[in-house]
Order: structure tokens, then C-alpha cells, then sequence
């Protein structure tokens, strides 16, 4: 607000005093003017010879016992001439202002043009619009993003629900089914519910980030023990997927955060490097105590990630894998939420990816 202030206050009094110089100026050129007339037409009527009885030098005469008088009224005029000019330029001015504030509610409508007296304003309403025209097509985006995923998430939904509903029901018409068949027909059945939980709770996840406004509730931890736990309880995860750990994780680390939320960006970076992840490759993340700062970084191998894509990993609903089906894309919210509980904690994360790495990076201040 103060730098705003700050910004357009030079501007506005530019503008005044470009009014009031014009003003004062044309008031001293009427007055020069009147003033070299007066000389001009003394000079001239000194240089006829006039004779006592003529109407004009008896209506000179006249004049000239008035002419404190007739100058008064003529000033007074002109005063009221180029105040009358110069107010009416300025209400112009004020009403093309006006109209380019309503034309503003419509920000997809032409440039703002406003008279050259002003155009400082004029810039500064043009700048507006570009910036209104920016926020609601990012707007725009964010929600057909939205709506593509929740159709995409509607349509993974069905699909589970459906073969948890094939199999029950194929165990329901047929009792006389092998144990063997039984057990499996169960196992996939549960691995299909667990999909369709998961799916669930992409859309919880969803209403929180929209809905839910992010509250600290801050205390001292030890840092190197929370990755330490992350990284045992991922273990099995990692196992599954033909994955290994190299961790390099400083000691007594600690700092003073919301330890859920926290955890939370790690969980999800991990889950990130899991998904995204070669066969048979490993997952290193360390983290180092500096001055000032802890420096956590998780890399993985795997495909590298296109920059028009690596510029808009932490949008909300951006997904790398846009598959429908993809077994691994979530709601594309978990780098948003990491990125927005970074930040709140006062610190940054950022991501580079290149010769098939994925490295992400997260600055966190120990106090």
C-alpha cells in the first residue's frame, strides 16, 4: 500500500501543477497582452493629430478618464474567460477518468485512452487492465484445470467402483467358487477399494485447498529426526517400486515449525520422487544445517521434466502425468500445498530438473 502511495502521489502532483502552470500562464499572457495593447494604442493615437470636435477623439477621451474602470472590467472578464476554459478542462478530464473506470468493469474492451493532460493516469488505468486481463485468464485456467480434473476424477472413480461392485457380486452368484479364486477375487476387489479411497480423498483434498485457510501451530523439533522417521516409514513403499534410500541427514537439527504441515511438504516430495522414479534407481535426499538455514534436498532419477512443464509444477492442479488412468496422478495439488506451507514457515523450495534428475530443493530458517 505505502509503495503504491509512494508511486502515484509524483504522478498526481504533476498533474496539478501542469494544470496550474497552464492556468497562471494563460493569466499573465491576457494581462501582457492587455497591457501591450494599451501601449500600442496610446502610442498609436499620440502620433494622429486629432481635432476637438471629432466623435472618436471625444470617445477616446472618455476611455481614457475610465481606463482604471474599463481595464478592471475587461481583466475581470478575461479572468473569468480562462477560469471558465480551465474548469471545464478539468470536470473533461474528471469525466473521461469516470468513464475509463467503467470501461475498467469490462477489462476485455479497448485500451483507456484519456486527454494527453493526464496520460499519466491513462498509463496507470492501461496497466490495471493488463494486470486484470492477466488474473482473470490465469483465472480462467485454473478453473477449466478444475473442471477437467474433477471430470477426470469422476471417471476414475466409476471405473473402481465398478469392479469392486463385479467381483462382489461374482462372489455373491457363485458360491461354489474355489478358495483360491475367493482369495483373489478378494484381494483385487480390496486393491480396487483402496483406488477408489484414494480417489476420495484427491477431492477432500481439493475442498480443503480451496476452502480451508492454513493455520500454524508452530514448536521446536528435531529436523534430522522427521526425515529420519519419513524416510523408514517410505522404506516398504520404496521396496514395492524396486527403489533404495541414500541419505546424508545432519544431526541434531532443529527448528521451529507446525511439525504436520511440515511434514506434509516432505511426504509429499517423497511420494513426488516415488512416483516419478525409474525401476531400480535410487532416491537421495539429504539435508544440511547452515547459518542460518536448513537446506533439504530430495533427487531422483527419472525422466526430465520439460521446462513449459517445470515452470508450472507448483500450480494448483497441474499434473505431469495428465493420464486419466495413471495410476500415481493425484489431484495435483501436493507441490502446490508443499509450496504454499514452505512459505508460510518463511522459507522457499524450488526444482530443477535435468539429464534425467529431478531434484527438489527446500529452504527452511532454523529459528
Amino acid at each position: 500500500m505505502n509503495k503504491k502511495n509512494i508511486i502515484k502521489r509524483p504522478a498526481s502532483k504533476a498533474i496539478t501543477w501542469n494544470i496550474l502552470f497552464k492556468y497562471f500562464l494563460a493569466l499573465g499572457a491576457f494581462v501582457i497582452t492587455l497591457l501591450l495593447l494599451l501601449f500600442l494604442s496610446a502610442f498609436v493615437c499620440r502620433l494622429i493629430i486629432w481635432q476637438p470636435d471629432d466623435p472618436l477623439y471625444i470617445f477616446l477621451l472618455k476611455i481614457r478618464d475610465n481606463i482604471i474602470l474599463i481595464c478592471g472590467i475587461i481583466v475581470l472578464a478575461g479572468l473569468a474567460v480562462i477560469t471558465y476554459h480551465f474548469i471545464s478542462r478539468l470536470t473533461a478530464c474528471l469525466d473521461s477518468i469516470v468513464d475509463a473506470a467503467e470501461q475498467l468493469l469490462s477489462p476485455e474492451s479497448e485500451p483507456v485512452e484519456l486527454p494527453k493532460e493526464i496520460k499519466s493516469i491513462q498509463d496507470e488505468l492501461n496497466r490495471i487492465r493488463e494486470e486484470s486481463l492477466k488474473n482473470l485468464a490465469m483465472a480462467r485456467e485454473a478453473e477449466q484445470r478444475k473442471n477437467n480434473l474433477i471430470v477426470y476424477l469422476a471417471h476414475d472413480l466409476k471405473t473402481p467402483l465398478t469392479s469392486v461392485i463385479g467381483y462382489l457380486t461374482l462372489m455373491r452368484d457363485e458360491p461354489e467358487l474355489s478358495p483360491e479364486l475367493r482369495s483373489r477375487y478378494t484381494g483385487i476387489a480390496l486393491e480396487k477399494a483402496e483406488r477408489l479411497e484414494d480417489l476420495i480423498n484427491e477431492f477432500f483434498e481439493i475442498t480443503r485447498f480451496n476452502l480451508a485457510s492454513m493455520v500454524m501451530e508452530t514448536q521446536r523439533i528435531s529436523l534430522s529426526r522427521m526425515l529420519e522417521q519419513l524416510c523408514d516409514e517410505f522404506s516398504p513403499i520404496l521396496k514395492d517400486k524396486g527403489l533404495s534410500w541414500k541419505t546424508e541427514i545432519d544431526d541434531e537439527t532443529e527448528i521451529i515449525c507446525d511439525p504436520d504441515k511440515l511434514e506434509r511438504v516432505f511426504d509429499n516430495l517423497i511420494r513426488n520422487a516415488v512416483n516419478y522414479s525409474y525401476e531400480n534407481s535410487r532416491i537421495y535426499l539429504s539435508m544440511k544445517k547452515l547459518p542460518e538455514t536448513a537446506k533439504i534436498v530430495v533427487r531422483n532419477s527419472g525422466k526430465t521434466i520439460p521446462p513449459e512443464k517445470l515452470s508450472r509444477i507448483f500450480d494448483q492442479f497441474f499434473r505431469l502425468d495428465s493420464s486419466r488412468a495413471s495410476a500415481t496422478g493425484g489431484a495435483g495439488l501436493g507441490l502446490a500445498i508443499a509450496k504454499e506451507i514452505t512459505e508460510l514457515h518463511g522459507g522457499s523450495i524450488s526444482v530443477e530438473s535435468e539429464n534425467e534428475k529431478i531434484i527438489f530443493t527446500v529452504l527452511l530458517p532454523l529459528s
